[in-house]
């Protein structure tokens, strides 16, 4: 039997807080809950999601060179306040192989005007936006379309 395609997704600085921190902006739904239904989805569509997050920035781009490193299928990432400081995550993005697929639980484009650049989303394949926990959801049909 061949071996399950994996895809990677990774949450940046705060996410671990969804659910308590500014529900009127990202939702109560945690970040558990969104894994959950990321991993029901995937175990339906014979894919395996590796989910993960961290605080720290470096975490974030050591995971993406190991999802480059183990030939993921691909990466969803969700690199909060990141965003839009991170040229480091840029680069980690744009030196590997892997597919990136960006996202976002509110939509930064209605948001203050310094949310409205996005390094990742320069290097990434593309982005969803916009759609609360759904938007990981879109996001993974993206990935197994890859």
């Amino acid at each position: 039997m061949a071996e399950a395609r994996k895809i990677y997704v990774l949450n940046g600085p705060n996410l671990n807080m969804l659910g308590t921190r500014q529900p009127e902006i990202y939702g109560y739904d945690t970040l558990d809950d969104i894994a959950e239904r990321m991993e029901d989805a995937a175990t339906r569509a014979h894919v395996e999601v590796d989910f993960r997050q961290s605080n720290h920035e470096g975490h974030l781009i050591d995971w993406l060179q190991e999802a480059h490193e183990e030939g993921a299928h691909a990466v969803i990432i969700n690199p909060g306040g990141l965003t839009h400081t991170s040229v480091a995550l840029h680069d980690a993005i744009k030196g590997i192989s892997v597919p990136v697929i960006e996202v976002h639980l509110s939509n930064p484009h209605m948001r203050e005007p310094f949310r409205h650049k996005s390094y990742v989303g320069m290097a990434a394949k593309g982005t969803v936006a916009g759609f609360g926990a759904m938007s990981y959801m879109l996001a993974l049909e993206a990935a197994l379309e890859l």
